[in-house]
């Protein structure tokens, strides 16, 4: 992970400036997450630290997160100890990412005492624990099992750091001689000796000496002596900074020196994790509420499209059904030739040219009468089922088409609160079942808006009820409306107000018609544009569904 030994170490020397500073309050807004209000005179920091698998850390932060109503039992111990406290000293585990606050506090005796607040930031083992002068946890924020045969994390226990890897200090006099022993890559070779570095910065030193990575045993003795310098530098924090780098303009990884790439240079650590991991954060939420909704409208796909399947295999069925009126007209013409009992009826067939005789196959408890009668039924009754499921499949159609358009919004949603506006769409449309209690009011998202070169307002809706509102109340019936052809899209509105667009705006909309689809990764991409005055909703279509005339088509490649 980026947050490694060295990275803590900088991140501690910021930490640092809070040193004398006293706990005003203590908040737990999740199960592995605190935040401590320090403060001076003229002055106040937000101390946040978690223990979240995968988004462990420590740093200031300006955010307030959202507090339960109800502290957590380890939000009250944590006042109870902690309240009032003077932050003495911010120290690391050699080069571990295990980092403990010490405090002085004072007890219900009002002897003053020193205690560790320990932050171990280490994967899905991070923790939070609370340590007293004896080196006793008080208590901590996951508790071990008691019966492991790994260290104990319960309160009375006797508090035992992380065991160390056995890796060398970059200062270290013997570096270069376990360096040597190592045949493979140089990166890999400092990952594997050098205590304190991750897997990315370890690259990143290593293709700084040696742009083929190059084994330790190969390199020049230039070379050698400008890495060896290199960690010493590192080690004194000369040179290190908040950098990010960024990744079609997201965040994808930090470090404590410069990265090969797209990069951000941040004033303080501080300020790089709030914006790294909030956006993670983001990520995270949006992927859990979107992962349950999109695995529910692909059960219903799936379903809709079995269902189509099994009504036009039904379909087939009535093809025939013509045969059962000549049966039964052929049988009813022959009735007098016909014992009763018999089990097949050889008759001329009138409707062959040549009446060659035919087999009908007969039903011996029932009279000629009542089988002619039966092949009638028979046909009349396949008729209608021809006529209801020509009717069923049609609507199968529309509701697999439908929700293909749900899964392509689902797909292309950039934050929750557009996931919940699908949600309500799904519930709406009597897809998915609401929550149980009264539903928060949400305020509505507006819709996606671009500006063309030429200065004209370009509208795009979100999902399907988006899509209706645009196109059916918010629009101007002058105004341009642009679609994929044949694909699944936003609506994409220009805003003419009375006016004619160039056709460089015309050809920008339709980019962006095309990128809002399910075609944004794909090239050459038919878009189909018209006056808003010929788009038009059937009666009872369900949301998003359009029908329009009088269109022109573009070929485009998806622009945002």
């Amino acid at each position: 992970m980026p947050l490694d030994g060295i990275f803590c170490k900088n991140l501690c020397r910021e930490l640092e400036t809070a040193v004398s500073c006293r706990v005003d309050k203590i908040f737990q807004p999740s199960r592995d997450e605190l935040v401590i209000l320090l403060r001076s005179a003229g002055r106040h920091m937000r101390l946040l630290i978690s223990a979240r698998p995968g988004m462990a850390r420590i740093h200031f932060t300006e955010r307030s997160p959202e507090n339960p109503a109800t502290p957590p039992m380890f939000c009250m111990l944590m006042r109870k100890h902690l309240s009032g406290a003077k932050l003495l000293e911010v120290r690391q585990q050699n080069y571990d990412r295990v980092i403990s606050l010490i405090f002085s506090a004072t007890d219900e005796m009002g002897d003053r005492r020193n205690l560790s607040l320990t932050a171990e930031l280490i994967g899905n083992a991070a923790n939070i624990i609370l340590i007293n002068e004896d080196g006793r946890i008080i208590d901590s924020v996951r508790r071990s099992d008691i019966e492991t045969t790994q260290r104990l994390i319960q309160p009375g226990a006797l508090y035992e750091p992380p065991p160390s890897q056995e890796k060398l200090f970059p200062t270290d006099g013997t570096l270069a001689e376990r360096l040597s022993a190592e045949d493979n890559s140089l990166s890999a070779a400092l990952l594997k000796c050098v205590a304190g570095l991750s897997p990315l910065a370890a690259r990143e030193i290593a293709f700084s000496i040696s742009d083929d990575d190059t084994p330790y045993p190969e390199l020049s003795a230039e070379q050698k002596s400008a890495l060896h310098e290199y960690l010493f530098k590192i080690d004194s924090g000369e040179g290190a900074a908040p950098y990010t780098l960024m990744e079609d303009g997201k965040p994808k990884a930090f470090s404590f020196l410069p990265l090969r790439g797209d990069t951000v240079l941040y004033d303080s650590y501080s300020l790089q994790l709030d914006a790294f991991y909030e956006q993670k954060a983001a990520a995270d939420r949006l992927k859990s509420s979107s992962d349950s909704l999109l695995k529910t409208v692909r059960t219903l796909i799936e379903r809709t499209s079995r269902k189509l399947n099994l009504r036009r295999e039904e379909l087939k069925k009535c093809e025939n059904r013509e045969q059962l009126r000549i049966f039964g007209e052929l049988i009813k013409a022959n009735i007098s030739l016909i014992e009763r009992g018999a089990t097949v009826a050889r008759v001329p067939n009138y409707y062959d040219p040549e009446l060659r005789e035919i087999s009908i196959p007969l039903n011996e408890a029932l009279s000629p009468a009542e089988n002619s009668a039966r092949y009638f039924k028979e046909y009349r009754k396949l008729c209608n089922a021809e006529s209801t499921l020509k009717k069923l499949i049609e609507d199968c159609i529309h509701e697999a088409e439908y929700l293909a358009s749900v899964s392509d919004a689902l797909s292309r949603a950039e934050t929750v609160a557009e996931v919940s506006e699908i949600r309500d769409e799904l519930i709406a449309a009597g897809y998915v079942r609401p929550q149980k209690g009264r539903a928060p009011k949400r305020k509505a998202l507006p819709f996606k808006e671009y500006t063309s070169p030429d200065g004209y307002k370009i509208l795009v809706g979100r999902n399907n009820i988006q899509n209706d509102l645009l196109t059916q109340k918010t629009a101007a019936k002058t105004d341009i409306w642009l679609h994929t052809k044949d694909i699944h899209g936003s609506h994409t509105v220009i805003v003419c107000e009375g006016t004619t667009p160039p056709d460089s705006t015309i050809l920008y909309a339709a980019k962006v018609a095309a990128f809002n689809s399910q075609a944004a990764d794909s090239a050459n991409v038919p878009v189909d544009y018209t006056l808003i005055k010929h788009v038009k909703k059937p009666s009872g279509a369900r949301a998003g569904m359009v029908i329009y005339t009088n269109q022109s088509t573009l070929f485009v490649n998806p622009e945002e």
